[in-house]
C-alpha cells in the first residue's frame, strides 16, 4: 500500500537537505515544532494544508512542484512489476 505522507514526507526532506539545511531551521522558518516536521518528513504525520503550505515556503517551494514530485513517486510505487517467466528453463 502506498501512503502519500509517506511520499510527501520523503519529498521535503529531499528539498531540505539538497538547500544544506537542517531540520531546526526550516521549523523555525515555517514556524512549526521541530519533532513535527521530522515526524512529517518520516511519513509518520500528515500534514494540513496550512502547514504544508508554510513548511513549502519556509523551503522556497510551491506547493503544485512538491505536490507534482510527489505523484510522480506514487506512480512508480504503484506500476505493476511484471515478471519474465522463461518457459525454456521451465
Amino acid at each position: 500500500m502506498t501512503l502519500l505522507r509517506t511520499h510527501l514526507g520523503s519529498t521535503l526532506r529531499s528539498a531540505r537537505v539538497a538547500q544544506g539545511r537542517t531540520l531546526r531551521e526550516v521549523a523555525k522558518s515555517a514556524r512549526v515544532s521541530l519533532g513535527y516536521l521530522s515526524e512529517v518528513e518520516r511519513g509518520q504525520k500528515e500534514a494540513s494544508s496550512e502547514l504544508l503550505n508554510s513548511i513549502c515556503s519556509a523551503l522556497d517551494l510551491t506547493l503544485a512542484s512538491v505536490l507534482a514530485d510527489v505523484v510522480h513517486h506514487v506512480k512508480i510505487a504503484e506500476a505493476p512489476i511484471l515478471v519474465v517467466v522463461d518457459e525454456a528453463a521451465a
